[in-house]
């Protein structure tokens, strides 16, 4: 559904139901709320003051409940209670029961009346975000030029809340107050003319009055909510070019602006909290002016007699609850201003960018016997100059085409166009039969595949980021338990289910050249991605397989292996003393450092060692590192402490030095210990002895594990996999040894052939694909970030993939390499690739540009390679 311009239109059409409802809640809630203010006076006059009790009888009858009918139906009087006979004090306590039910009653109606506008509100809210994302999707590529992605997300997520919490409110709240103000306000002119008329004056007079003292406070409110968009977006854009602001040393420039931003804000904000509370002091005041004529002619009136002293209660009574609805209103009302102004300014950018197309029903796309057919084409870049001029071409498919030009940009801008990168042109693209500008995009995303310069990584796994492209087939319903559901379609990569998908996804990024990078990762991987008991069966048989191997060639003092019984010096103080990892999120540190383990360790007379060592560990590292620049990379490989903790370590040690330690220093320095291993740190902090006490103390430990802490941990077994341990460790059972020339790349060979050799290779790649490749694919490089969107778009199996340098992150021969393979990829199916420099040899086609026009079309009789078929296995 479209957004609409008007706010409460748009809230109409989508809650109409819901508001009609409500509204019978509110006039249900009506005769209850009159009968409330009405029972005071009967409680003074009647009960109190004896008006129900003539002659001062000791009983009457009272309570009676009748009605009179009008005079064409008859007028008879019809009892509905002949009531009962009471005395006084029974009178006053039930008319005084009767008074606090209708208090809850009318309590119950405003909670229920509340809730269901609450629940209103946020489905209305979820509906308007839902619809502006929307939206936001059917911008053209060139409307997304203009687009900052802090902007966006800062209108979608923040500026909207405001929006959402008013429209629960929109319809109901104006009645449901106008309807308490007018109950009260009624009930005012039945007991007094003149105070009625004086409580409505002073009600006419906040009505008029407060909103104009407010239009400056909205025009402030509308300045402040763009300025704190802009500040949005300059925060968001330092924070995307972070880098440039470090390597240039920018920082004071930035904070500069940033600061010229918050003084404007700051500025804005104060005269609107001015404004804010001048209207409220103007609000308060006639507020109060109106008990002070109620207190003063009132009381006149009942001294006089023209009021008694029942209905003078009952007035007061009912103005104390004229004065809420009727500011609630006038606050509704500048909320509705202020809000009509944030949606326009919202509607406004969100309709203002060119839009693609609604998504409609089309046939599916047939490309694999027909041609793309270009007409007069002409394509201007952003700053509106031309990029192609007057290009008509026609090319019959599948065919592998190289667009080449001996100067301008002409090639990349057709390449753009047939992938949709550029919508902004004049002309026709044809692919068949269907217009290229028409085409819905699942329809145009099931048969192309684009690859350009600059690649799209989402935050999540590397299995995730290459099906990107299949989420095509929209689950109903969703499973249970599911928000989303399943929307893989896996037809579309040729494969049957997720397994199947997962072989065909490590096919494709073998194509690409990750493979050996996702082996890679899984081996750092935990195996309980894929802990099936035949994978764990597999990963006992490769740890076999390895250690004989070591010892087969003479390379066993390579591997330092898990021993029950002895000390690891290759594992870090905090694994040998658990002979194990934690589980979960859980870290080491803090399973170290529970209570109970910290007591063990006390009585073990462990803790003074590690005291000892971590006070040692801290001196050296001050030593070394306090004059190095932060960021260094020594922190990373050497250091147990970051440069910003440095300073704190020295006031620790001076503190220890001193002999007046702080309750926290000695945990701090015992925590220091944990991750220090001997072969790489070289400190010399950890002889026989100690070791042989941390393995006393491991036993200790383990049989004294508290309850609570069963399963916080996973102990090495010789005879199992260790799941929270990496598949190496587990392949291993140990770890490679530091300082030995080669080791590392001598026992990964061995557990390559190891692992390929009984079958584990695929399951190994499989837990690869669950990598997280982080923000943007901030956690892998940029060469892998250009393969990893390569192999989204061969995924799919596309019916043309257009290529326009996608390998700028390979050099020369990489890129040649991954062309080929790509093309290979591709045989029987059609590229459209951009050249650089000579196109390949065995092209089917090349198109020729100069400057901005077509200088000719090449068709060459060579045939691209058969292309072998997918296996459904690594």
């Amino acid at each position: 559904m479209t957004i609409d311009k008007n706010l409460f239109r748009y809230v109409w059409r989508l809650s109409r139901g819901e508001q009609l409802r409500l509204v019978g809640l509110v006039a249900l809630s009506v005769p209850f709320y009159f009968a409330s203010l009405n029972v005071p006076k009967t409680i003074v006059n009647d009960a109190i003051q004896g008006r129900a009790y003539p002659n001062g009888a000791m009983q009457a009858k009272v309570l009676t409940l009748s009605f009179s009918l009008p005079e064409f139906l008859g007028g008879q009087t019809v009892t509905l209670f002949d009531g009962l006979m009471l005395e006084r004090l029974p009178y006053l306590v039930a008319l005084s029961g009767f008074f606090l039910t209708l208090v809850l009653i009318n309590g119950w109606f405003k909670y229920i009346i509340n809730v269901r506008k609450g629940a209103l509100g946020e489905r209305l809210l979820q509906r308007i975000r839902l619809d502006l994302f929307s939206t936001m999707l059917r911008f053209t590529p060139e409307s997304l030029q203009h687009v900052k992605p802090s902007e966006a997300a800062t209108i979608i997520n923040n500026e909207v809340e405001p929006i959402g919490g008013f429209v629960g409110d929109a319809f109901i709240q104006p009645i449901f107050l106008a309807t308490q103000a007018l109950t009260a306000l009624t009930f005012i002119l039945l007991q007094s003319v003149w105070l009625g008329m004086i409580a409505a004056g002073i009600i006419a007079i906040q009505a008029l009055v407060i909103p104009k003292l407010r239009r400056e406070q909205l025009a402030l409110g509308k300045r402040r909510q763009i300025e704190a968009r802009a500040l949005a977006g300059q925060i968001g854009e330092v924070v995307e070019g972070i880098a440039a602001v470090h390597g240039h040393g920018t920082t004071p420039y930035e904070m500069a602006r940033i600061n010229g931003r918050l003084t404007t804000l700051f500025g804005i904000r104060y005269r609107l909290f001015a404004r804010k509370f001048a209207v409220k002091f103007a609000n308060n005041l006639l507020a109060q002016l109106t008990p002070f004529i109620f207190f003063s002619l009132g009381g006149y009136l009942a001294l006089t007699g023209s009021l008694n002293v029942g209905q003078l209660v009952a007035v007061i009574a009912a103005y104390r609850d004229l004065p809420p609805p009727v500011k609630e209103l006038i606050d509704w009302d500048q909320q509705r201003l202020d809000v009509e102004t944030k949606y326009q300014q919202i509607v406004e950018n969100f309709t203002s960018a060119s839009m693609m197309g609604d998504e409609v029903a089309a046939p599916e796309l047939d490309l694999t016997d027909t041609r793309i057919e270009v007409q007069n084409l002409r394509v201007v870049d952003g700053r509106g100059q031309p990029a192609v001029e007057g290009l008509s071409l026609s090319l019959q498919l599948p065919q592998h085409v190289g667009l080449i030009a001996d100067g301008g940009d002409a090639p990349q801008a057709l390449a753009r166009v047939l992938g949709r990168g550029i919508t902004a042109y004049s002309g026709t693209v044809r692919l068949g039969d269907q217009d290229l500008a028409r085409l819905p995009q699942a329809v145009f995303g099931r048969s192309v595949a684009y690859a350009g310069p600059e690649p799209v990584i989402f935050g999540g796994t590397i299995r995730s980021n290459v099906a990107y492209g299949l989420n095509l087939r929209e689950p109903v319903p969703p499973p249970a338990g599911e928000s989303v559901g399943t929307w893989t379609d896996y037809a579309v990569a040729g494969a049957g289910d997720a397994d199947e998908l997962d072989a065909r996804i490590l096919t494709v990024l073998g194509v690409v050249g990750l493979d050996e990078v996702v082996y890679r990762f899984g081996l750092s991987g935990q195996p309980d991605a894929a802990a099936t008991p035949d994978v764990a069966a597999r990963i006992i048989e490769a740890r076999v397989a390895v250690r004989q191997a070591l010892v087969r060639d003479g390379h066993q003092g390579l591997v330092e292996p898990f021993d029950p019984q002895l000390y690891n010096r290759n594992a870090t103080v905090a694994e040998n003393l658990m002979f194990g990892l934690p589980t979960g999120d859980k870290a080491m540190a803090a399973l170290l450092g529970s209570a109970e383990l910290v007591a063990a360790l006390e009585r073990e007379g462990l803790t003074a060692v590690l005291h000892a060592m971590g006070r040692s560990i801290a001196a050296t590292m001050v030593e070394i590192f306090s004059g190095l620049p932060q960021g260094h990379m020594f922190f990373d490989r050497f250091s147990f402490i970051s440069a910003d903790d440095l300073p704190e370590f020295q006031e620790i040690l001076e503190r220890d030095e001193r002999g007046s330690p702080e309750p926290d220093d000695r945990r701090r320095l015992v925590l220091l210990t944990f991750g220090y291993i001997e072969p790489r740190h070289r400190l010399g902090l950890i002889d026989d002895a100690a070791m042989a006490h941390m393995v006393r103390v491991r036993h200790v430990l383990k049989a004294n594990l508290p309850a609570s802490l069963a399963n916080a941990v996973e102990f090495y077994d010789p005879a199992a996999v260790c799941m929270a341990a990496p598949v190496l460790d587990n392949v291993l059972f140990g770890r490679i040894a530091y300082g030995i020339a080669d080791a590392e790349a001598t026992v990964l060979a061995v557990v390559r052939q190891s692992v390929e050799a009984v079958g584990l290779t695929a399951d190994v790649s499989r837990i690869g694909l669950g990598f997280q490749t982080g923000h943007g694919g901030r956690l892998i490089s940029s060469s892998q970030r250009a393969a990893l969107s390569l192999a989204r778009s061969l995924i799919k199996r596309p019916a043309i993939l257009i290529l326009n340098g996608p390998f700028g992150a390979f050099s020369d021969a990489e890129a040649g390499r991954l062309l080929q393979a790509v093309r290979s990829f591709q045989a029987g199916r059609s590229v459209v690739m951009v050249c650089q420099g000579a196109p390949p040899a065995n092209l089917d086609t090349v198109v020729r540009f100069s400057g901005l026009r077509l200088a000719g079309v090449d068709h060459r009789d060579t045939q691209a390679p058969e292309r072998e078929p997918l296996p459904v296995a690594v």
